[in-house]
């Protein structure tokens, strides 16, 4: 217990946000997004490495999937559609997602997939529910990194695995120009990890790491939502800026981020 203390200390968990408070902040900037029809998935997408994390997938008939933030069922919808004897799970707080991907499994036929919402702490199922979790591009939004992992180490079977896939800061950045960056945003971004900190994560969870790899993200940001970004800027080594390329146009400004892919097992 005081290991994961530490450990929440050390990595700035919940940084000095009320928990509730960031989780509320985070569902309603999503529902603005979506709202907007200007949903941040459509800025991430990428086939290529879609189709690595589905590669990574050992799914036999009967299994269970979880997709936790699944958004817009970025990967909850391809994983369905691969493997359609498995049982497919999204899992998410933003309403209006999830009620779209009821739609679209509907209209897909897709009776192996549903959708589900949850208060972004406590999964709503039993122990050892699932056979895999995933997810993409979500975890990073999580106030209370250790306790969500805690609640995916609980609904996993022994042996069960976990992929995740979520941006990192670069190795320069110690300071973290790119969090204070990707906060400008106020969809409840609270903190990029390393994957040294993931590894230490899952270990004190009883998830142990198995393997992974890299890859990286050319990712937008309206600057009309960069409110500060020339505060931000001078605030940081010149050189930790450069490292994310960042390119500045007449609406935009671009940043590229490397993104760690991991999997984890549940010890037996």
């Amino acid at each position: 217990m005081g290991r994961d203390k530490d450990m929440s200390k050390d990595m700035g968990m919940n940084m000095g946000l009320d928990v509730s408070e960031s989780i509320r902040r985070t569902k309603q900037g999503f529902e603005e997004s979506f709202h907007e029809d200007s949903f941040y998935n459509q800025q991430t997408r990428d086939e290529e490495q879609l189709n690595r994390l589905l590669d990574c997938l050992n799914v036999e008939n009967g299994m269970k999937i979880l997709d936790l933030g699944t958004g817009t069922g970025y990967l909850a919808f391809p994983i369905a559609e691969r493997f359609p004897h498995a049982e497919v799970t999204g899992l998410d707080i933003v309403l209006q997602a999830l009620h779209r991907n009821r739609q679209e499994a509907e209209r897909r036929g897709r009776k192996n997939l549903q959708f589900i919402s949850y208060d972004g702490l406590e999964f709503p199922f039993a122990d050892r529910s699932f056979d895999w979790v995933v997810s993409r591009y979500a975890l990073h939004h999580f106030p209370a990194i250790n306790g969500t992992f805690q609640e995916i180490s609980r609904v996993l079977k022994p042996g069960g695995q976990l992929l995740i896939s979520d941006p990192a800061p670069n190795d320069c950045d110690g300071d973290r120009f790119v969090d204070a960056y990707m906060q400008m945003k106020k969809d409840g971004h609270i903190r990029f990890y390393t994957k040294n900190e993931w590894i230490e994560i899952g270990k004190a969870t009883g998830l142990a790491y198995t393997g992974g790899f890299e890859t990286k993200i050319r990712f937008p940001k309206k600057r009309e939502t960069a409110v500060g970004f020339n505060e931000i800027v001078n605030r940081f080594e010149s050189e930790v800026v450069r490292s994310y390329e960042v390119e500045i146009t007449a609406d935009e400004i671009w940043i590229t981020e490397r993104v760690n892919n991991l999997l984890f097992q549940k010890k037996c």
